[in-house]
Formats: structure tokens, C-alpha cells, sequence
């Protein structure tokens, strides 16, 4: 994905993942561990942004509902 913004939440979160892992198993050397470590940042920002929409959209339709 490398620095493109995700197509959905689940995209983000594979990605992240994907990052935590190659952190955990020592797979990345110093020269891509800032631009990883910045990417999941925005993959981060992504996703707290969407589920922050989500609960927004959820309260409304419930409040519709009651």
C-alpha cells in the first residue's frame, strides 16, 4: 500500500498488521523502519477516523430508530 490511503477499514487494519509483524520478526533494517513506523501512523489516523464516523452514523440512525 505504501503511503496510498486505504480503500476500506479492513485494507488499514491488514496493512497495520502487516507492519506490527514485520516489526515483531526484525524484518525491516533502519532505513524503511521510519517510513513503516510513519505509515502506520496514517493507517492508525485512517482507521480511528472511520470508526469514529461509524459510531457518529450509528448514533444517528438509533436515534431515528427511537
Amino acid at each position: 500500500m505504501a503511503n496510498k490511503k486505504p480503500k476500506s477499514y479492513i485494507e488499514a487494519i491488514s496493512e497495520l498488521n502487516t507492519i506490527i509483524e514485520e516489526i515483531e520478526n526484525n524484518e525491516l533494517d533502519v532505513d524503511n523502519l521510519s517510513k513503516k513506523i510513519k505509515n502506520a501512523s496514517e493507517l492508525f489516523e485512517f482507521c480511528k477516523n472511520k470508526l469514529y464516523k461509524t459510531e457518529k452514523e450509528v448514533e444517528k440512525i438509533m436515534e431515528t430508530i427511537n
